[in-house]
């Protein structure tokens, strides 16, 4: 998985202690209802669409490009589902260590076909709400479970923190 410039360069200098790093996540769904799902390459777990935000960029438009550049599937947002921290450190093969405050975006897909669209993931596919695949990241379920009560009850309102 390709690591972003401004975080190869802060590992540089850091080596692999623990990063705090800025994530967004999509709950991307499309007109049946199903959710976008990708098969990690760096651990085999499906999850939802996520990654970094660059320095500077909007978690929205980070969000929108990350289905994208991952799924070939261009993706608008529908609302913002969740803001909270992973409680898990993430430790990857190399070692580097990090944890993330992510914000998770309901969003609906607009076009394209689902594919395999980089090295991030080995598989891309649609699955219906009740019958998600695994092994699934523990994340994801809660991410998919808040974006869509959000989706059935728009009047609630995103989830913040631990709430």
């Amino acid at each position: 998985m390709p690591i972003p410039e401004f975080v190869s360069r802060l590992r540089a200098h850091v080596g692999t202690e623990l990063l705090w790093l800025p994530g967004v996540s999509a709950v991307v769904v499309d007109d049946v209802g199903r959710v976008l799902l990708g098969r990690r390459s760096d651990n085999g777990r499906w999850a939802v669409i996520s990654g970094i935000l660059e320095p500077g960029e909007e978690p929205g438009v980070a969000a929108v490009r990350e289905v994208l550049e991952e799924t070939g599937v261009v993706a608008r947002i529908e609302a913002l589902a969740s803001v909270g921290t992973d409680s898990d450190v993430v430790v990857y093969p190399n070692g580097d260590r990090a944890q993330y405050l992510d914000v998770t975006f309901l969003c609906r897909a607009v076009r394209g076909e689902a594919h395999v669209a980089d090295d991030e993931s080995t598989e891309v596919a649609w699955f219906h709400p009740d019958a998600l695949p695994e092994p699934l990241v523990a994340s994801s379920r809660m991410r998919i479970d808040r974006a869509l009560a959000l989706h059935a009850d728009p009047g609630r309102g995103p989830w913040f923190a631990r709430d």
